[in-house]
């Protein structure tokens, strides 16, 4: 209905301003879609703006990004922007990593427990093979007493 119509309803039921400011707050601005995409998918999403001539208009908004994690823990890795997937193929490679073993890609913690793991498998090895010739020396003289 029109605002003569909405009028007349208001007085017809009572005649109470208060009513007819409610209905006409009730009629909605139709806005209409800026970009192509005429649906509303998540990535099309829109909030409302105010402009200073007092219309309201649509404006897209972003997807919010993740930011990368790290691939061991999941925790998120410092040192590095949100950015959609796009926004970092568009990145130099100094600002997609951290200056360290596997920056970019694993946290410190994670890095250095793996460095860690790697230095004790190898100590590991070594005493093993220490062990090895320890018990070979031990068997000669043994094998030498008996002839």
């Amino acid at each position: 209905p029109s605002c003569g119509s909405v009028a007349i309803l208001a007085q017809a039921r009572g005649g109470a301003d208060s009513e007819l400011r409610e209905e006409k707050a009730a009629m909605a601005v139709r806005l209409t879609y800026r970009r192509q995409c005429r649906y509303n998918t998540k990535g099309n999403k829109q909030r409302v703006l105010k402009t200073p001539g007092g219309k309201l208009v649509f404006q897209a908004v972003k997807k919010a990004a993740k930011g990368p994690s790290c691939g061991d823990c999941g925790k998120e890795l410092i040192g590095l922007p949100r950015l959609r997937p796009m926004e970092y193929r568009r990145l130099k490679n100094r600002e997609k990593r951290v200056s360290r073993a596997y920056g970019g890609s694993r946290c410190a913690k994670c890095v250095r427990s793996r460095i860690m793991r790697a230095f004790l498998i190898e100590e590991q090895k070594c005493v093993k093979q220490v062990l090895a010739e320890k018990m070979a020396q031990a068997k000669e003289p043994t094998k030498k007493g008996k002839k």
